[in-house]
């Protein structure tokens, strides 16, 4: 089995110290940087299989560096996992949406983290290959470049709203509950409430639809949940 290089991302040493020191104990290759210029230099520079990422940083935030990482092809599928002192819902939330695959809160569980990591790469490892296009009327859902156009324009989606799009596309004619879609969707994040699906549903209808109050996409079935209809 190949030694997984991990780039460790934070300003404070003794907690550089403190995971770099003992994930290497658990068998992993691990590098550190210091702020988020050198973050990103690095990742470019090198080849990481997961980035451990501070929100607070000198120079351009967490936040911003995992936008950066999103939007390029090269780095978008490189798993993160935000570690930050933060722990109100809301910082979690937006870790999540700007496309992080996990989120731990400072002070942290060594052994915590590297199960945490684990888990991530074996979540990447597991997903099968699907084909890069998938078409539905006139949205063009790229999953080489996690990209979604409309007649040819761009979609701003979030990462949420990309998953929770592809999610009911690649299921089409099956309704899924609130409960099904998070447990899909935002897998074990236990924070995260029912009504968050509706308003994530209410965005991406109006980036989609032509007329959100009658979607041709993502439709609802009344008590039930969403779905996409087969026939499209």
């Amino acid at each position: 089995m190949d030694t997984k290089k991990i780039l460790v991302v934070d300003d404070e040493p003794d907690i550089v110290e403190l995971a770099s020191y003992n994930l290497r104990k658990e068998g992993f290759d691990v590098s550190s940087a210091s702020d988020g210029e050198e973050a990103l230099r690095k990742i470019r520079a090198g080849s990481y299989d997961l980035v451990i990422l501070d929100i607070m940083l000198p120079g351009i935030q967490g936040t911003e560096i995992c936008r950066i990482l999103r939007s390029d092809p090269k780095t978008q599928k490189l798993p993160v996992i935000m570690l930050t002192a933060k722990g109100e819902e809301i910082d979690k939330i937006v870790g999540l949406e700007i496309g992080a695959d996990d989120y731990m809160t400072k002070p942290f569980s060594p052994r915590e983290l590297a199960a945490r990591i684990r888990a991530v790469l074996r979540r990447g490892a597991e997903e099968p290959r699907k084909e890069p296009i998938i078409r539905v009327k006139d949205l063009v859902i790229n999953l080489d470049t996690y990209t979604v156009s409309k007649e040819g324009a761009p979609l701003d989606l979030s990462a949420t709203e990309f998953r929770l799009l592809l999610y009911l596309v690649e299921r089409r004619g099956k309704v899924f509950s609130r409960e099904q879609l998070l447990d899909a969707v935002w897998k074990d994040e236990g924070f995260v409430e029912p009504r968050t699906v509706d308003v994530h549903i209410r965005r991406l209808r109006a980036r989609i639809e032509e007329d959100a109050a009658n979607p041709v996409y993502i439709k609802t079935k009344r008590g039930i949940g969403y779905y996409v209809d087969a026939g499209i």
